[in-house]
């Protein structure tokens, strides 16, 4: 350190700590706009600043008038336009600042695993949206209110392609379902595959500016995806989407059997009524005879 001192004598420890800070704040600034809309309007940023460098270098009096005049509203116009990535953020900070743990029961959350098993099965679109530190009131407000308990039997009465609330999403907090068919923001991330439709991008868009867990059903393909933090994971299975799950919720959820396909089911009960049906055309004389006896 005496070395170091004697070699930079201007470099004092503070000086190491603040150019530390800076670098990182830099660092998690283009993170943050990598890939996103943002970077394109950075770069029309920086050709301002250029110009604003070359007119002071090159005295150019009108344009240095211009761009002096305009540099006051410039910090409002940034803020206007970089108002959704300032919010991310903000929201990344308080995430990492934050204490907190999201509470709720394991068994709960296992009922979403078991929903998204059976509109894989079924080919049956679904997007279900999981609360955790940041609140979704906003997203909540836009949908149908319902606040029951969560449940299997309710996500799968939810999700019929003939009930009402089938549209949008549904939001979970904590063991309740706090609202259905809600509209969700769409994310504009340019990098994302064409074959995301409007679902996914929902789901995208919701963990882009906020910190939920979004578990999307393909209609098309009858595929388990999972958004978190504005990235999505496909073509998952079922015991995949419990881990993950676990993990992201710091809990640990139990595997449970998982139903059989409700093909599987309606067939047998078919074949049931049907050995049943021709049993009693098959037999009128025994049923002649025990009225016959009852009489």
């Amino acid at each position: 350190m005496t070395w170091f001192s004697a070699a930079w004598p201007h470099v004092s420890v503070t000086s190491i700590i603040d150019i530390g800070l800076v670098a990182i704040i830099i660092y998690e600034l283009l993170a943050l706009i990598k890939g996103t809309r943002a970077s394109l309007m950075l770069v029309g940023v920086a050709v301002l600043a250029l110009a604003f460098y070359i007119s002071r270098l090159g005295e150019l009096a009108t344009l240095n008038w211009l761009i002096s005049t305009l540099l006051p509203y410039t910090v409002f116009a940034l803020i206007v336009v970089f108002a959704a990535e300032i919010r991310v953020a903000l929201t990344r900070l308080g995430r990492k600042l934050a204490l907190s743990r999201t509470s709720g029961s394991a068994d709960a959350y296992d009922d979403v695993v078991l929903a998204a098993n059976l509109f894989c099965q079924n080919q049956t679109g679904a997007l279900m949206v999981v609360e955790r530190e940041i609140g979704l009131r906003t997203y909540i407000e836009s949908g149908v209110p319902l606040d029951a308990q969560l449940s299997y039997d309710l996500l799968a009465t939810i999700f019929r392609p003939s009930a009402p609330l089938h549209d949008g999403a549904v939001i979970i907090q904590k063991d309740r379902i706090a609202a259905a068919a809600c509209f969700l923001p769409l994310s504009m991330n340019p990098v994302l595959s064409t074959q995301l439709g409007t679902r996914h991008r929902a789901g995208i868009g919701v963990t882009e500016e906020t910190d939920a867990i979004a578990v999307i059903v393909s209609e098309e393909t009858g595929s388990i995806s999972l958004a978190v933090a504005g990235k999505i994971e496909r073509d998952l299975t079922v015991e995949q989407l419990r881990d993950r799950l676990g993990e992201l919720l710091h809990r640990y959820v139990p595997p449970s059997t998982l139903p059989t396909p409700i093909t599987n089911g309606t067939g047998m009960l078919e074949v049931t009524e049907a050995e049943s049906s021709r049993t009693r055309l098959t037999n009128p004389a025994e049923s002649r005879v025990k009225q016959e006896t009852d009489v």
